[in-house]
């Protein structure tokens, strides 16, 4: 009966100091209210000039519709090491926010110990060398400091927002991931493109180079038309391995973007003429008058509100240093001399040492922390205005974009159109001796250079696609 009685009195006296310092806890939040601040970007973003109604939250697996591109894509969340850095940090900010959450709760400890000791004659006053055992088993809470005016919780609501913000990092970098593997994809494809063309161009021009030297060498070609002939050859050389070796510097790109080198399966396959180009994506284009509150799901938007909400919660944290903190240290347990007498009645021992510590100088510390809090809360809104402001702008030059894209295909379809038949009946004129060799020349520089052009022009329209869609916050799901 005696160990049960005594088994009760620590967990009874904790039980109620606990509970004391709940009630007494958290009495006051001196943290400035938290208001969302108004966007300072016009309330509609422009209109693409054109029909959509494709969800704005169309997930990365649905947006790309070539298997090679999601294949790419899936190994780069998988390897890529600035995607895995930022996952850590996720779990790194999540263990800080454990440890000053921590704070929230006291601290309950159990201990046992013994000691022994001698004192000799000299120094007692019967004369004679003295010993003295002790035994002692308690539990206690260490310095828990009783959060009257929300010091502690404004810093785990700190730790928190932060956690919140690492996370939102997390899924922009995620974004900025896919669209820089697409982007190099994409780019891959065309510079193939590119050399397939100059290498098509360079067998052309050799064939028209061995015909003409032929005629040259029988007298019905002059020199200045092999001459000219065989620079042509030259150029085609030239942009054949010029070609070959941004293929390669794509190829390195994209392994360095995934993070291993992609299977053969995985890359992209040139389109067979000009004319066709590797759709990688779905056309993503947000209706005419849909709000800006839409930039709202953009992780870095998110991510900046995150950190002002920290900020504001540091302020609450640092004006609260301005007032008393008690802390409390408290224990309960048995002690004895005699290791069999620890349990024994009579034994109970108990302390109770609560302490109040209260500022009267500290040299302008305190004011100077809170001043800078209340400056980093300033910033953090300007840095959340500024990010706001450049996602509007992000979206708004996509669009702008997009609204001419179409024109600029067609016409420069149009224009390939011209230029081929331009080449095509100056080599007639020149085979009839109606012409000489430099229209034909001409003519084919026009007609390669449209072809050129045309490879980029649909990559941008491609590379459009995706910047419309990461700009509106897309590319972090996985569904």
């Amino acid at each position: 009966m005696r160990r049960q009685s005594f088994s009760r009195f620590p967990l009874r006296a904790l039980a109620c100091a606990a509970m004391a310092s709940a009630a007494l806890a958290g009495c006051v939040n001196l943290a400035p209210a938290y208001e969302k601040p108004v966007a300072p970007v016009p309330q509609a973003l422009p209109s693409a000039g054109v029909e959509a109604a494709t969800p704005l939250d169309v997930a990365w697996r649905d947006f790309f519709v070539d298997p090679r591109l999601q294949g790419v894509v899936e190994l780069a969340l998988a390897n890529n090491r600035d995607l895995r850095v930022a996952a850590l940090n996720i779990e790194r900010a999540r263990a800080q926010y454990g440890i000053v959450r921590a704070g929230l709760f006291p601290t309950v400890e159990a201990g046992a110990g013994g000691s022994r000791s001698r004192t000799p004659g000299g120094l007692s006053t019967s004369g004679e060398a003295r010993y003295a055992t002790q035994y002692s088993a308690d539990l206690g809470l260490t310095s828990y400091e009783l959060d009257l005016f929300g010091r502690v919780r404004n810093l785990s609501e700190s730790a928190l927002q932060s956690y919140f913000q690492t996370e939102e990092t997390r899924h922009s970098t995620q974004i900025s991931l896919i669209s820089a593997v697409a982007t190099a994809w994409l780019q891959l494809a065309a510079d193939e493109q590119r050399l397939q063309l100059a290498r098509s161009t360079l067998d052309s021009q050799r064939k028209s180079f061995e015909l003409i030297q032929r005629s040259h060498a029988l007298g019905s070609q002059s020199g200045l038309a092999l001459a000219q002939s065989q620079s042509t050859v030259d150029a085609a050389r030239a942009d054949a391995a010029a070609f070959d070796g941004q293929v390669e510097q794509a190829r390195n790109a994209l392994a360095l973007l995934v993070g291993a080198t992609p299977p053969a399966e995985l890359l992209p396959v040139p389109a067979t003429s000009t004319t066709a180009t590797t759709t990688a994506a779905q056309l993503l284009v947000p209706p005419a008058g849909l709000s800006s509150d839409v930039l709202q799901q953009r992780p870095d938007v998110r991510a900046a509100e995150h950190a002002l909400r920290a900020s504001n919660a540091d302020i609450g944290a640092a004006r609260a240093a301005f007032f008393p903190r008690i802390a409390l240290t408290a224990s309960a347990g048995t002690a004895s001399s005699n290791l069999s007498g620890l349990f024994a009645g009579g034994s109970k021992a108990w302390s109770f040492a609560p302490s109040i510590s209260v500022p009267i100088f500290d040299g302008g510390a305190n004011r100077a922390n809170l001043r800078v809090a209340e400056t980093q809360q300033k910033i953090q809104l300007a840095t959340y205005e500024k990010t706001v402001q450049t996602a509007f702008r992000e979206v708004a030059d996509a669009l702008a974009e997009r609204r001419t894209l179409a024109e600029r295909l067609d016409a420069q379809r149009s224009l390939l159109g011209a230029t081929s038949r331009s080449f095509e009946l100056s080599q007639s004129l020149f085979k009839s001796g109606a012409s000489n060799y430099l229209d034909v020349l001409d003519a084919q520089r026009a007609y390669y250079a449209a072809q050129q052009t045309l490879i980029g022009l649909q990559l941008t329209e491609q590379t459009n696609r995706l910047t419309i869609y990461k700009a509106l916050g897309g590319g972090w799901k996985d569904g």
